[in-house]
């Protein structure tokens, strides 16, 4: 049996649900098993039962991880440490997850009372934790030969879960026609003080080449690993930046055609149309806009409360850190994580709202969870099921 036909065949049971596969044939895959409950609706509509179920799912479980998890030092540390794309390549050299269990991340997400895991298969490194044909730069052709959205996918779709993939559409640091700095948003690369050869960006029209390049990833990533609870993407300042530059909804429908139950975030919004929004830590208003955005276009702004004011009268997600701020791992806050008691006011606050939290760890280098974070995702679970407020 063949990679793709032995996750499909762990996509549950039941009815079958027609996906457009790479090829542009129709594919069978299964109900998905994070859907069971809702199978009369589904049979009617897809898209409508996932949006059921998310806006009853309220807790999930993400996760940063990727090249920089090596560093100790944050996602970001590519971008805060002017690291050159050259030098920060040879991470791919040494990266070795050895004890990333998809098993237990699964098992340690439904013992907290999460419903569904969020996970960064690229973040704004460019590095995939997938197998894909688009770039050698992937967690499969590393010496860890391993495909980790795969494996994770299989657990999942053993145990119920619904699975959202994180993917960085607004920044991408390695890949050569990502739009420069110099067009509108500071972190769209690195500030080298060297000009780097890798990149290769020169005119507007030079970012087709990399909106192809992720519709291409986005078409295997729904199409090889049964099937996915939602696209994630992010940052969205990329997008405000140079709207005119991103086709989101040819990408939004590219989504929709592989399979329709597949819900669709870009934080707060960018043309209104996602199914949730997602602000990071809380933060719910405008004022976040108009204190940001103005000095890199004020169309942008204006693009964002579009937005924002069709998006807000769906369903929110909240995404916090059990570490003290950073996404990812950082060795420097060992023993500093959020306690069971502050994720209990974190849902708290998020269910006044009718919202979903999204709370999010930092496997360490070798893949495995903190233990720390572990402690308190239990602990939490406990104090749910005293509560009577887990399945």
């Amino acid at each position: 049996m063949n990679r793709r036909a032995f996750l499909q065949n762990l996509a549950g049971s039941a009815a079958a649900l027609s996906i457009t596969g790479v090829d542009g044939r129709a594919q069978s895959h299964q109900i998905p098993s994070y859907l069971r409950a809702y199978e009369p609706l589904y049979r009617k509509d897809p898209h409508g039962a996932a949006v059921e179920w998310f806006k009853h799912a309220r807790f999930g479980l993400f996760m940063h991880f990727g090249l920089y998890t090596q560093l100790e030092r944050g996602a970001w540390v590519m971008l805060n440490e002017k690291i050159p794309v050259a030098q920060y390549e040879k991470l791919k050299a040494t990266f070795r997850p050895d004890r990333f269990d998809a098993d237990r991340i699964a098992e340690l997400a439904l013992a907290a009372g999460m419903k569904y895991i969020t996970v960064t298969s690229k973040h704004h490194e460019g590095f995939c934790l997938f197998r894909t044909d688009q770039t050698p730069y992937n967690s499969y052709d590393s010496p860890a030969r391993r495909d980790l959205i795969g494996e994770l996918a299989a657990a999942c779709h053993k145990k119920g879960l619904g699975l959202f993939l994180y993917y960085s559409y607004g920044a991408d640091w390695h890949h050569p026609y990502f739009y420069a700095p110099w067009a509108g948003w500071k972190f769209a690369r690195p500030d080298y003080a060297d000009p780097q050869p890798q990149y290769l960006w020169r005119k507007d029209s030079d970012f087709r080449i990399y909106v192809d390049y992720v519709h291409n990833e986005l078409r295997e990533l729904l199409t090889n690993y049964g099937p996915i609870a939602g696209i994630w993407f992010d940052p969205i300042l990329g997008y405000y930046a140079r709207p005119d530059l991103f086709p989101i909804a040819e990408t939004y429908a590219l989504i929709s055609s592989l399979q329709p139950q597949c819900l669709i975030s870009f934080k707060q919004g960018a043309n209104g149309s996602e199914d949730f929004a997602a602000p990071e830590r809380a933060r719910v208003g405008m004022h976040d806009f108009d204190s940001i955005l103005p000095k890199y276009r004020a169309t942008a702004a204006e693009v964002a409360r579009r937005a924002w004011q069709k998006n807000q009268v769906k369903h929110l997600e909240f995404c916090n850190t059990l570490e003290p701020h950073a996404w990812a791992y950082v060795k420097a806050d060992d023993g500093k994580h959020r306690n069971a008691e502050e994720v209990m006011q974190m849902l708290q606050s998020a269910w006044k709202l009718k919202a979903n939290l999204l709370l999010d760890t930092g496997p360490l280098p070798d893949g495995s969870i903190s233990v720390e974070d572990v402690k308190t995702l239990h602990k939490v679970g406990e104090r749910l099921r005293s509560l009577g407020q887990q399945r």
